[in-house]
């Protein structure tokens, strides 16, 4: 079906970003949703002696996606109206979807997972060039543009695999991550590059608005409660059966890959916790 066209979608995120006339710059937000960017790291305890960081007009709109991109993302999720389950799998994973106006369909996995946010931050966010190690389903990924620690414009490949209805495709997107208490935020969406246009051979799909939530387990333990919103064009002439069919699947497959690379505890693997040092691609 469609394994090798899902991604995962994290990477953009909402309010630490404000406008200076004539002087562009990335100040301490006022908004209480996520805390400012004025760290070298999401997890790294906030430093009054960093001075705000100074970006050019391409970081700032690349932000600005982000921004956009999460504000979406949530609006789709807390909308409690129209979601449908779709699946129930035998460990529990519930997905559920909805038509948007329109008529795309996007769906939201609802899962629970042996390991803290931090931990799976750094695994689907910080390292995400690493993803390709223990997920099947993507060949390439590469980090193309950086800003600061957050915020990151990627491209990436899916897997050829026999059987595969929809073919290859590449993704270019912006991705961003934050923290608030308990709950961290990775979203993203499609975003543009003058100098990386579609690649010959692929299929240029688009993902977003799409977000995935990662909230500490209230019971002592370090599991975490997964929700993905998975939002995807994947482009080309395909019915809309066969995507709104396979899309699923591949979701839950993405997240079984994700339980086992993290169960193996392996750095071949891309798995490890936030402060060891991984395995150089």
């Amino acid at each position: 079906m469609l394994p090798a066209v899902v991604k995962l979608c994290c990477g953009i995120t909402y309010p630490h970003l404000r406008s200076m006339a004539g002087n562009s710059s990335l100040c301490e937000s006022e908004d209480p949703f996520c805390p400012s960017l004025r760290t070298k790291h999401p997890f790294m305890p906030h430093r009054s002696d960093v001075r705000p960081v100074r970006l050019r007009e391409e970081e700032l709109s690349y932000v600005q996606q982000g921004q956009e991109a999460l504000r979406k993302a949530l609006e789709i999720v807390e909308d409690k109206n129209g979601w449908k389950t779709e699946t129930i799998q035998e460990n529990g994973d519930v997905i559920y979807s909805k038509v948007l106006p329109g008529g795309r369909k996007v769906f939201r996995l609802e899962a629970v997972l042996e390991a803290s946010p931090e931990v799976l931050c750094d695994v689907l966010f910080v390292r995400v060039e690493e993803m390709c190690r223990w997920n099947p389903s993507i060949s390439h990924i590469k980090v193309l543009r950086s800003v600061g620690a957050e915020t990151m414009v990627t491209h990436e490949v899916t897997a050829e695999t026999a059987g595969n209805l929809i073919g290859q495709r590449d993704f270019l997107s912006v991705r961003h991550c934050c923290k608030q208490k308990s709950r961290i935020y990775l979203a993203g969406a499609a975003t543009h590059l003058e100098s990386f246009m579609p690649q010959r051979g692929f299929v240029r799909a688009e993902d977003g608005p799409t977000c995935i939530i990662l909230q500490a387990v209230d019971d002592g333990s370090r599991r975490s409660r997964f929700t993905w919103l998975l939002n995807m064009d994947v482009k080309g002439w395909l019915p809309k059966s066969i995507v709104n069919q396979a899309l699923p699947r591949a979701q839950a497959d993405f997240t079984k890959h994700l339980r086992r690379a993290k169960s193996t505890g392996s750095s071949e693997r891309g798995i490890r916790h936030p402060g060891e040092i991984s395995t150089p691609l």
